[in-house]
């Protein structure tokens, strides 16, 4: 356990997209935290932000440095698993970006070593933290569309043109299921529970493409059903959140802003950060529509969180277990879509009560 009053130092191992723009504002956002340790071979971007920061070419040199406390993952997926195992080796507490790792055998082999070792293990499921997420979470949580029986999820772009990078490349871990799957995923689980049999297509739909760039997947939970669906091909788009209820429907049309806002620069917390203007709205048994302002979204809530866990404070925002449990959706997934046939989901009969004890302690919106 860490010190209460211990500012923890984080190790950020990559400074692509998703360390630059997620990640690193993030963390730098949560009091505590103290990012200053980098592994990255883009020196002079990292330096554009954090001038006074020590930066290594290789990872072990981060993991090798007895000052850091934290070391966040953010790099290729099919680099998840090594350096989280390393990092773990190392007796540094992780966090690891999604997806967790390639299949269900890497994950659980890491959690095995995250309770030998004593060590906090995350997964960066940010967008547990995004408005429209928390504004559904919420009303079906408040009883406002009675027992929920169907859900839909979306994460639609309109990317036309193949980018030459490796989440679009044809080696593992790439393609859209791998890239936006474990966010789809992550909701499903949160608001619907474990389902029972996955049921899913995958397509390479734009010219060029070398990897899914379309995925359509069932959730089926006995008489309720959970379609997740991500496309690049999406101009205009459809609701992000379609709920239907014994009770009555809810629609959330439009996305969190975080993404857009840390694009533009804006540091997290600043005024409007996280202020969505678009409503949630609700149909009743009649048909009547009303709307209800759309909630806050934070992401720095799973920083703070984390800090929280590693100094024994609070639990895991993210428990193991529950990733756990969006990779055996993910792996499921990818052998429907490749064999044609709808999949039991491969969790054991300990794992699946592991999960069900673990909504006791882990994310609250």
């Amino acid at each position: 356990m860490t010190p209460a009053s211990h500012t923890l130092t984080v190790g950020l191992l990559g400074y692509g997209y998703a360390g630059a723009t997620f990640h690193a504002p993030l963390i730098r956002a949560v009091e505590g935290l103290e990012l200053d340790r980098f592994a990255s071979r883009s020196r002079d971007k990292v330096l554009e932000r954090f001038p006074e920061a020590t930066i290594h070419e290789d990872s072990s040199a981060v993991l090798g440095d007895p000052a850091v406390d934290l070391v966040v993952i953010a790099t290729p997926n099919d680099t998840h698993f090594p350096l989280a195992e390393a990092a773990l080796r190392a007796g540094k507490h992780v966090v690891v970006d999604k997806p967790f790792t390639l299949d269900l055998a890497e994950a659980r082999a890491l959690i095995a070593l995250a309770e030998k070792t004593g060590r906090q293990l995350t997964v960066f499921h940010n967008r547990r933290w995004d408005s429209d997420f928390r504004s559904v979470h919420k009303a079906i949580d408040a009883g406002l569309v009675g027992d929920p029986t169907h859900l839909e999820i979306h994460f639609d772009r309109f990317r036309p043109q193949v980018r030459d990078r490796w989440r679009e490349g044809d080696g593992p871990g790439a393609g859209v299921w791998f890239d936006l799957g474990p966010h789809l995923v992550d909701h499903a689980l949160l608001l619907m529970g474990l389902p029972d049999w996955v049921t899913a297509s995958l397509a390479l739909q734009r010219r060029g493409a070398r990897s899914a760039d379309w995925a359509h997947v069932v959730l089926e939970f006995e008489d309720r059903r959970a379609i997740l669906h991500a496309s690049m091909l999406v101009a205009g788009g459809v609701p992000r959140f379609i709920v239907h209820g014994t009770g009555g429907t809810a629609l959330k049309h439009g996305m969190d802003v975080q993404e857009s806002q840390l694009l533009a620069g804006m540091t997290p917390g600043a005024p409007g950060w996280g202020e969505d203007p678009d409503p949630l709205v609700l149909y009743d048994a009649e048909g009547h529509a009303s709307r209800l302002p759309a909630e806050h979204g934070d992401q720095r809530e799973f920083y703070r969180l984390v800090a929280e866990a590693v100094r024994g404070r609070d639990a895991n925002p993210v428990p193991p277990i529950q990733s756990l449990a969006v990779m055996a959706v993910i792996e499921a997934a990818e052998r429907s879509a490749a064999e044609g046939c709808s999949v039991e989901l491969p969790l054991t009969d300990a794992e699946r009560a592991a999960w069900v004890a673990s909504r006791a302690y882990g994310f609250t919106p």
